[in-house]
């Protein structure tokens, strides 16, 4: 079902986020990464994904201000945080900005893969939700 979906994972955490990049490459996703929020929208300038994957907590620019750049450009993009750092009131933000969930480090995967099903085929009809990468 969520296969060949584009996701575009932006986090400073090396280590953590090429994990979570080949568990999803093993699901048939093509995962790319980005360890800066600067890289992440240089990427996104390259090959728009179907989703992105952000952390909130970033050196020079902030998951909160790659958001709004996001939302600027791509205001339906779908984009998920993915966080160390759980400051009630950067979810809030987050979550007005308009982003499909906020997940706590480490990421519940089968929740986290749920998610990504449901942004493809919120019906569970088969047809796809995300506009396939180009």
């Amino acid at each position: 079902m969520t296969a060949g979906l584009s996701i575009l994972l932006i986090d400073d955490e090396e280590e953590f986020i090429r994990t979570l990049a080949t568990r999803l490459e093993l699901r048939g996703m093509r995962p790319r990464v980005a360890f800066s929020g600067m890289q992440g929208l240089e990427e996104m300038e390259k090959e728009l994904p179907d989703v992105v994957l952000l952390d909130m907590r970033m050196p020079a620019l902030s998951g909160l201000d790659v958001l709004r750049r996001i939302r600027m450009k791509h205001p339906d993009l779908p984009v998920m945080i993915i966080t160390g750092h759980c400051a009630e009131q950067d979810r809030e933000q987050a979550l007005e900005l308009g982003v499909q969930g906020y997940y706590s480090k480490p990421v519940p995967f089968d929740e986290l893969l749920g998610r990504l099903r449901i942004l493809q085929d919120p019906s569970g009809d088969g047809l796809p939700r995300i506009r396939a990468a180009q």
